[in-house]
């Protein structure tokens, strides 16, 4: 799958049905102010802007609703400007968990990892998102593992690094552990019916 981020690329992914709060951008922002500082993200703003995409990140409303596709224009653009590779990706959905404030609050207040991970995982989902569920299809603590799968949600290969790194933070944060591991099993864009992440932990 091509993701080189061009004006047509750009298109086609603004064409994809669904839409994300604007927490995503912000969070996107406070990396890459963290990385390459206020002029990185101008530097991000004016490349987007030319492709016909342009994002005010520091504008947007963490509860206002935007293009789907956005979410992963924002990430390719990281990409094609600062150069970013996949582990990088990665990191900026890492990072997401502990900027988000909603995530904390509901870490802090669940004491239990398998009742937050079961219960409150996908409502954070469908919070997000008006397109695509999160189901979690297998939580074992004991063995330190938790199966999660996207369906009916397909953006890009780069998107699903981001959910890696994502995964990793969520179970981070609600185990205390600093080994957490999360591969993707699963993926549509590999042919599967959806995506499938198996995160574990020691």
């Amino acid at each position: 799958m091509n993701e080189e981020l061009t004006a047509e690329k750009v298109k086609e992914l603004l064409a994809i049905p669904g839409e994300v709060k604007g927490a995503v951008f912000k969070t996107d922002a406070a990396f890459v102010i963290k990385e390459k500082g206020e002029e990185g993200l101008k530097q991000l703003e004016e490349e987007l802007k030319k492709l016909g995409c342009p994002i005010k990140y520091e504008e947007a409303k963490s509860v206002s609703f935007h293009p789907v596709g956005m979410r992963a224009i924002s990430l390719l653009a990281m990409k094609k400007v600062f150069g970013f590779d996949n582990e990088k990706i990665k990191e900026i959905g890492r990072f997401a968990t502990r900027v988000s404030l909603i995530v904390r609050l509901f870490v802090r207040y669940f004491s239990s990892t398998e009742k937050f991970l079961k219960e409150k995982a996908p409502e954070l989902w469908s919070g997000h998102w008006t397109k695509g569920t999160l189901d979690m299809a297998d939580v074992n603590v004991k063995e330190k593992y938790v199966v999660a799968r996207v369906k009916d949600f397909n953006l890009c290969t780069t998107f699903c690094y981001y959910l890696r790194g994502y995964f990793e933070g969520i179970l981070e944060l609600t185990t205390g552990s600093e080994e957490v591991h999360t591969e993707e099993v699963k993926c549509t864009f590999r042919g599967d019916d959806y995506h499938e992440y198996l995160t574990r932990w020691k």
